[in-house]
């Protein structure tokens, strides 16, 4: 009967111990409203990432807006992989592919209305151990967004191969 009750105490050790890891889990991953740029809005960063300014690159043409945005922060590179992935198809992108290789971290694809999205996390040191997280991103823009005249001509972009 001993014996019994040292389990039963270990387990509720375990059950204490579990919840609080996924309270941690869900805290960390906890995703902010406020893009950094609004065309963007629909990629959202999670909660604790800082936006390095001069390392991301924003081009705006009249057919096109691409960027390359980068954050870092102290998220464990799993759990930011696995909210990001549930946060982005929640809001309407579809998951084309994934990988992970060694050297270059994990890359995620995603496509949605004409438009892709790549992730890329890796880990990295600055003054402390931190994940980054890249995000590559183009939008064609729709036709009704040139003037009178270019609309007439306005060709969708077409995807490279």
């Amino acid at each position: 009967m001993g014996e019994r009750a040292g389990t039963l105490g270990g387990m509720k050790h375990y059950r204490l111990i579990a919840v609080f890891a996924l309270l941690l889990f869900l805290s960390a991953c906890a995703m902010t409203t406020k893009p950094i740029r609004a065309e963007f809005d629909d990629i959202p960063v999670p909660k604790g990432m800082s936006y390095v300014e001069d390392r991301s690159t924003i081009i705006e043409s009249p057919r096109v807006k691409a960027a390359r945005l980068l954050y870092r922060g102290p998220i464990e590179v799993g759990s930011l992989v696995a909210a990001m992935r549930t946060t982005v198809e929640s809001n309407g992108w579809r998951h084309i592919s994934s990988t992970k290789a060694e050297d270059r971290g994990t890359i995620q694809v995603y496509e949605k209305d004409g438009s892709s999205l790549e992730i890329r996390y890796w880990e990295g040191f600055y003054w402390r151990p931190v994940t980054y997280l890249e995000l590559t991103t183009s939008r064609a823009l729709q036709a009704s967004t040139f003037g009178p005249a270019q609309a007439q001509t306005a060709v969708p972009a077409q995807p490279q191969r």
